[in-house]
Protein backbone atom coordinates (compact mmCIF):
# COMPACT_ATOMS: atom_id res chain seq x y z
CA UNK A 1 0.00 0.00 0.00
CA UNK A 2 1.34 3.44 -0.96
CA UNK A 3 1.66 5.82 1.99
CA UNK A 4 -0.55 8.86 1.95
CA UNK A 5 1.49 11.90 0.84
CA UNK A 6 1.91 14.65 3.39
CA UNK A 7 0.59 18.12 2.67
CA UNK A 8 3.14 19.75 0.38
CA UNK A 9 2.95 23.04 2.21
CA UNK A 10 4.26 21.25 5.33
CA UNK A 11 6.95 19.24 3.57
CA UNK A 12 9.62 21.94 3.27
CA UNK A 13 13.21 21.17 2.29
CA UNK A 14 12.68 17.45 1.65
CA UNK A 15 10.01 18.17 -0.93
CA UNK A 16 12.28 20.78 -2.50
CA UNK A 17 15.10 18.23 -2.75
CA UNK A 18 12.80 15.67 -4.34
CA UNK A 19 11.53 18.20 -6.86
CA UNK A 20 15.09 19.27 -7.64
CA UNK A 21 15.99 15.59 -8.03
CA UNK A 22 13.18 15.12 -10.53
CA UNK A 23 14.17 18.26 -12.41
CA UNK A 24 17.78 17.06 -12.64
CA UNK A 25 16.73 13.65 -13.91
CA UNK A 26 14.38 15.18 -16.48
CA UNK A 27 17.31 17.25 -17.74
CA UNK A 28 19.48 14.12 -17.93
CA UNK A 29 17.04 11.46 -19.16
CA UNK A 30 13.64 13.00 -19.83
CA UNK A 31 10.55 12.32 -17.76
CA UNK A 32 9.54 9.01 -19.35
CA UNK A 33 12.89 7.39 -18.68
CA UNK A 34 13.18 8.83 -15.18
CA UNK A 35 12.45 6.45 -12.32
CA UNK A 36 11.75 7.11 -8.66
CA UNK A 37 15.20 5.61 -8.02
CA UNK A 38 16.71 8.36 -10.20
CA UNK A 39 14.81 11.03 -8.29
CA UNK A 40 15.88 9.82 -4.86
CA UNK A 41 19.49 9.32 -6.01
CA UNK A 42 19.68 12.96 -7.09
CA UNK A 43 17.82 14.07 -3.95
CA UNK A 44 20.11 11.95 -1.73
CA UNK A 45 17.21 10.34 0.04
CA UNK A 46 15.21 7.10 -0.04
CA UNK A 47 12.23 5.71 -1.89
CA UNK A 48 10.44 5.53 1.43
CA UNK A 49 10.93 9.28 1.87
CA UNK A 50 9.73 9.85 -1.68
CA UNK A 51 6.49 7.97 -1.06
CA UNK A 52 5.94 9.85 2.20
CA UNK A 53 5.71 13.00 0.07
CA UNK A 54 4.35 11.88 -3.29
CA UNK A 55 2.03 9.05 -4.31
CA UNK A 56 3.80 8.64 -7.66
CA UNK A 57 6.38 10.02 -10.05
CA UNK A 58 3.51 11.70 -11.91
CA UNK A 59 2.31 13.53 -8.80
CA UNK A 60 5.86 14.73 -8.19
CA UNK A 61 5.98 16.02 -11.78
CA UNK A 62 2.71 17.89 -11.41
CA UNK A 63 4.00 19.67 -8.32
CA UNK A 64 7.25 20.51 -10.10
CA UNK A 65 5.33 21.94 -13.05
CA UNK A 66 2.95 23.85 -10.78
CA UNK A 67 5.86 25.52 -9.01
CA UNK A 68 7.63 26.18 -12.30
CA UNK A 69 4.63 28.05 -13.64
CA UNK A 70 4.17 30.00 -10.41
CA UNK A 71 7.81 31.07 -10.74
CA UNK A 72 7.29 32.00 -14.41
CA UNK A 73 4.33 34.24 -13.62
CA UNK A 74 6.09 35.84 -10.66
CA UNK A 75 9.15 36.53 -12.79
CA UNK A 76 7.15 38.18 -15.55
CA UNK A 77 5.13 40.28 -13.10
CA UNK A 78 8.33 41.44 -11.39
CA UNK A 79 9.98 42.35 -14.69
CA UNK A 80 7.19 44.47 -16.14
CA UNK A 81 6.97 48.15 -15.21
CA UNK A 82 3.27 49.02 -15.40
CA UNK A 83 4.11 52.71 -15.92
CA UNK A 84 6.23 52.07 -19.01
CA UNK A 85 5.13 52.46 -22.61
CA UNK A 86 3.03 49.46 -23.63
CA UNK A 87 5.57 48.33 -26.21
CA UNK A 88 8.30 48.35 -23.58
CA UNK A 89 6.09 46.31 -21.27
CA UNK A 90 5.67 43.67 -23.97
CA UNK A 91 9.45 43.49 -24.38
CA UNK A 92 9.96 43.23 -20.63
CA UNK A 93 7.43 40.40 -20.38
CA UNK A 94 8.93 38.51 -23.33
CA UNK A 95 12.48 38.92 -22.00
CA UNK A 96 11.40 37.57 -18.60
CA UNK A 97 9.71 34.61 -20.30
CA UNK A 98 12.80 33.83 -22.37
CA UNK A 99 15.04 34.11 -19.31
CA UNK A 100 12.83 31.67 -17.41
CA UNK A 101 12.60 29.01 -20.11
CA UNK A 102 16.30 29.33 -20.97
CA UNK A 103 17.14 28.36 -17.39
CA UNK A 104 15.02 25.18 -17.56
CA UNK A 105 14.39 24.08 -21.15
CA UNK A 106 13.86 20.40 -20.28
CA UNK A 107 11.19 21.27 -17.70
CA UNK A 108 9.54 23.63 -20.18
CA UNK A 109 9.45 20.94 -22.86
CA UNK A 110 8.12 18.40 -20.36
CA UNK A 111 5.29 20.80 -19.49
CA UNK A 112 4.39 21.33 -23.15
CA UNK A 113 4.87 17.85 -24.59
CA UNK A 114 4.79 15.22 -21.84
CA UNK A 115 2.37 16.51 -19.21
CA UNK A 116 -0.63 16.34 -21.60
CA UNK A 117 0.13 12.62 -22.09
CA UNK A 118 -0.69 12.08 -18.40
CA UNK A 119 -4.34 12.60 -19.35
CA UNK A 120 -7.01 13.38 -16.79
CA UNK A 121 -4.59 13.55 -13.87
CA UNK A 122 -2.80 16.54 -15.44
CA UNK A 123 -5.87 18.30 -16.85
CA UNK A 124 -6.78 20.33 -13.73
CA UNK A 125 -3.23 21.66 -13.45
CA UNK A 126 -3.10 22.50 -17.16
CA UNK A 127 -6.39 24.38 -17.01
CA UNK A 128 -5.37 26.22 -13.84
CA UNK A 129 -2.02 27.27 -15.27
CA UNK A 130 -3.56 28.48 -18.53
CA UNK A 131 -6.15 30.42 -16.50
CA UNK A 132 -3.38 31.94 -14.37
CA UNK A 133 -1.37 32.92 -17.44
CA UNK A 134 -4.46 34.37 -19.11
CA UNK A 135 -5.29 36.36 -15.97
CA UNK A 136 -1.72 37.62 -15.88
CA UNK A 137 -1.96 38.89 -19.47
CA UNK A 138 -5.31 40.58 -18.78
CA UNK A 139 -3.82 42.28 -15.71
CA UNK A 140 -0.64 43.35 -17.51
CA UNK A 141 -2.62 44.84 -20.39
CA UNK A 142 -4.84 46.72 -17.92
CA UNK A 143 -1.82 48.71 -16.70
CA UNK A 144 -1.27 52.44 -16.78
CA UNK A 145 1.00 52.17 -19.82
CA UNK A 146 -1.65 50.38 -21.87
CA UNK A 147 -4.46 52.66 -20.68
CA UNK A 148 -2.39 55.75 -21.48
CA UNK A 149 -2.11 54.49 -25.09
CA UNK A 150 -5.88 54.02 -25.25
CA UNK A 151 -5.57 50.23 -25.52
CA UNK A 152 -8.13 47.83 -24.10
CA UNK A 153 -7.01 44.85 -22.01
CA UNK A 154 -6.56 41.63 -23.94
CA UNK A 155 -9.59 39.34 -23.91
CA UNK A 156 -9.14 35.83 -22.49
CA UNK A 157 -9.69 34.10 -25.88
CA UNK A 158 -7.04 36.25 -27.57
CA UNK A 159 -4.71 35.67 -24.61
CA UNK A 160 -5.11 31.91 -25.10
CA UNK A 161 -4.28 32.22 -28.79
CA UNK A 162 -1.14 34.17 -27.94
CA UNK A 163 -0.12 31.71 -25.22
CA UNK A 164 -0.78 28.67 -27.42
CA UNK A 165 1.37 29.98 -30.23
CA UNK A 166 4.16 30.91 -27.84
CA UNK A 167 4.09 27.46 -26.23
CA UNK A 168 4.41 25.71 -29.58
CA UNK A 169 7.24 27.99 -30.74
CA UNK A 170 9.00 27.36 -27.43
CA UNK A 171 8.68 23.59 -27.80
CA UNK A 172 10.12 23.68 -31.32
CA UNK A 173 13.12 25.74 -30.17
CA UNK A 174 13.84 23.38 -27.28
CA UNK A 175 13.43 20.25 -29.43
CA UNK A 176 15.80 21.66 -32.05
CA UNK A 177 18.35 22.76 -29.43
CA UNK A 178 18.18 26.33 -30.67
CA UNK A 179 19.14 29.45 -28.74
CA UNK A 180 16.02 30.38 -26.80
CA UNK A 181 16.66 34.09 -27.31
CA UNK A 182 15.46 33.54 -30.88
CA UNK A 183 11.92 33.36 -29.52
CA UNK A 184 11.99 36.98 -28.37
CA UNK A 185 11.67 38.70 -31.76
CA UNK A 186 8.69 36.73 -33.07
CA UNK A 187 7.01 36.83 -29.65
CA UNK A 188 7.29 40.62 -29.46
CA UNK A 189 5.96 41.00 -33.02
CA UNK A 190 2.99 38.71 -32.38
CA UNK A 191 2.14 40.27 -29.02
CA UNK A 192 2.41 43.79 -30.41
CA UNK A 193 0.10 42.89 -33.30
CA UNK A 194 -2.49 41.30 -30.98
CA UNK A 195 -2.32 43.90 -28.22
CA UNK A 196 -1.75 47.07 -30.18
CA UNK A 197 -4.12 49.44 -31.97
CA UNK A 198 -6.54 47.88 -34.46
Amino acid sequence: MTPTPVALADAGPVTDRLLDGLATSIGDRGFRDTTVADVVRHARTSKRTFYEHFASKEQCLLELLRRNNVDLIAGINAAVDAESDWRRQIRQAVDAYVEHISARPAITLCWIREAPALGAVARPLHRQVMQDLTDMLVTLTSSVGFRRAGLDPITPPIALILLGGLRELTALFVEDGRDMSGIAGPAVVAATALLGPH
